[in-house]
């Protein structure tokens, strides 16, 4: 049975262990349907391995009195929805490996409900309403085989395994379904040097260093950040949250010698990866630190064009603020979580920015990760 990975005060007694009926509602932001126990005061509870709709008995795996919200498992279905199929891999269930969350699920239905969960965000966050589908990337077997990175850990005894859904503990695996073959084992090659190509271009990156984990993404979203910018000769554009330069190279390519471009990057190792990758472009440079503090000591003039591809938490207020104080006409926003997105897009409405288009990507099947970007542009803009 899983265990919390944080460590928690016990608020009153546990009911973990519990089996309760329920008819499952919503999805929600994380890789679980809500349900609500009527026996217990109509109290919520997050229910993995479930589908909206469906009567299921859920199995409470975190759950004390006095918490606010309980956690389960549907370990027993009685009225499958039509897009539940078997899952393909054996340790997906209940109980089971942590890293997938829809693999009960179609493919067509697992993007259904990462639409529904972006256009959510976007309401409850943004207070608006986006019509959003989420797109296929070329590169996966029906939502299989696409990891080109994967960590493994290791069982008490040696072996190699995945750990449970929000706990430390590591059941041992056979095969990975989502991990390619020829996958990278970042937990062995740490930080060694690998050479990613995309359009042409060979981009050098830490083995465990970040770097888009489908084959198809690094290409897909290129194209889309690059047609919804229109880079044009002489521009000057940031890219921020760099990575080893990705954005930053085509940036170059499109500005020119004419034009300008500079890559803020936090992580070292990162960081010089991208001025090596960005060697050949006179108007190219790198500043490694954190954003924020990078764009608060310089390149405090006007930019054209902004690169926003930030971790998991977003960009935040601050560094909202300082791309707005630069002016650009076009910002491309790469965000991996929909709610930081929503949040970071309210910021720029009330900065006087709109967002004027949006698009979604199934980079992550089987889990409930999903890509998407941005265009924001002036509000009142006649572009686009």
């Amino acid at each position: 049975m899983a265990r919390n990975i944080r460590s928690r005060q016990a608020k009153g007694a546990s009911h973990v262990g519990e089996r309760h009926d329920v008819t499952v509602g919503s999805i929600a932001h994380g890789g679980h349907c809500v349900a609500r126990l009527a026996d217990h005061g109509n109290r919520v509870v997050f229910v993995r391995h479930a589908l909206p709709g469906e009567e299921v008995v859920v199995e409470i795996t975190e759950g004390t009195e006095g918490a606010r919200v309980w956690r389960g498992d549907a370990v027993e279905g009685r009225t499958p929805a039509a897009a539940r199929v078997e899952a393909p891999c054996r340790d997906a269930g209940p109980g089971g490996c942590g890293g997938c969350d829809f693999q009960h699920v179609t493919v067509e239905g697992q993007r259904a409900l990462k639409a529904e969960v972006v256009r959510e965000q976007f309401a409850r966050l943004a207070g608006r309403e986006v019509d959003v589908s989420v797109e296929q990337v070329p590169g996966d077997d029906d939502g299989l085989a696409w990891r080109t990175r994967v960590e493994f850990a290791l069982t008490e005894d040696g072996s190699v395994g995945m750990r449970r859904h929000r706990s430390r503990a590591v059941i041992p695996i056979d095969t990975c379904l989502i991990a390619r073959p020829d996958a990278i084992d970042t937990s062995r090659s740490g930080d060694l040097p690998v050479v990613e190509p995309v359009h042409g271009r060979e981009f050098t990156v830490a083995a465990d260093g970040f770097w888009q984990v489908h084959p198809g993404a690094p290409t897909t979203l290129v194209d889309t950040v690059l047609g919804m910018l229109d880079p044009q000769p002489g521009e000057k554009a940031l890219d921020l949250y760099a990575g080893v330069g990705l954005f930053a190279a085509f940036l170059a390519e499109r500005v020119g010698d004419s034009g300008r471009v500079v890559a803020i990057e936090g992580n070292r190792t990162g960081g010089g990866h991208a001025r090596s990758n960005l060697a050949e472009f006179r108007r190219a440079e790198v500043a490694i630190g954190s954003v924020d503090r990078v764009l608060r000591d310089g390149n405090d003039e006007p930019f054209d064009l902004v690169v926003l591809d930030p971790p998991r938490e977003g960009a935040r207020r601050k560094v909202v603020t300082q791309i707005v104080d630069r002016a650009p006409r076009a910002v491309a926003y790469v965000a991996c979580d929909p709610a930081s997105l929503a949040r970071d897009v309210a910021t720029f409405t009330e900065l006087g920015y709109t967002m004027t288009e949006l698009r979604s990507f199934d980079l992550f099947p089987m889990t409930h990760h999903v890509e998407c970007v941005a265009l924001l542009t002036k509000t009142g803009s006649d572009l686009r």
